[in-house]
């Protein structure tokens, strides 16, 4: 009671070191899990008092440091937005793995845990600067992602996108691919 622990709800660090109230360095998944925690109280118990120290002063007004970290948070909730927008127009493949067969991707109309009323085919897609890959599910047909109601397109769906390429040894058009 009466010490400010914030940091160890998103670190989950409960020791000594951890049960502290700088939250300066987290990540924007660390800051949703404040906001997550913060939610949760604020919809099951009712406020008594302001604890003095980083977050409110003497006279139970805001700091400059919760500002910071109101303003973190909502950046965590955008890039959170951002990332679920991206989901949608590039869902995660199905995949598996066996030491016998290799590895398998393929897309459906629920891969990646999204639902939707095509499957698509299977691509690497690459982050602005990083070289690392994933494979998503690309759909085929249509206009590109964010031009629903353009007529002019060449009904590729989002195969152009720059950030795609496709698997080495397997058919540009394959629900499935086995490497």
């Amino acid at each position: 009671a009466g010490r400010d622990a914030t940091r160890a709800f998103a670190t989950g660090d409960f020791t000594q070191a951890g049960l502290v109230d700088d939250i300066s360095a987290l990540s924007p998944g660390e800051m949703l899990a404040i906001q997550s925690w913060l939610s949760f109280y604020r919809h099951s118990y009712h406020p008594v008092g302001k604890l003095v120290g980083r977050f409110y002063d003497e006279n139970g007004a805001p700091t400059e440091a919760l500002r910071q970290a109101e303003a973190a948070i909502e950046e965590a909730l955008k890039l959170k937005a951002e990332n679920e927008q991206r989901k949608q127009q590039f869902p995660p493949c199905n995949s598996e793995w066996s030491s016998a067969k290799g590895s398998r991707f393929w897309c459906s109309k629920q891969s990646g845990g999204v639902n939707r009323d095509w499957a698509g085919v299977p691509r690497k897609l690459y982050r602005p600067g990083s070289r690392e890959s994933h494979c998503v599910c690309v759909r085929t047909t249509g206009p590109p992602w964010g031009q629903v109601g353009s007529s002019e397109h060449s009904d590729r769906g989002d195969l152009d996108n720059p950030h795609l390429e496709e698997y080495d040894g397997c058919h540009p058009l394959a629900q499935q691919c086995a490497l």
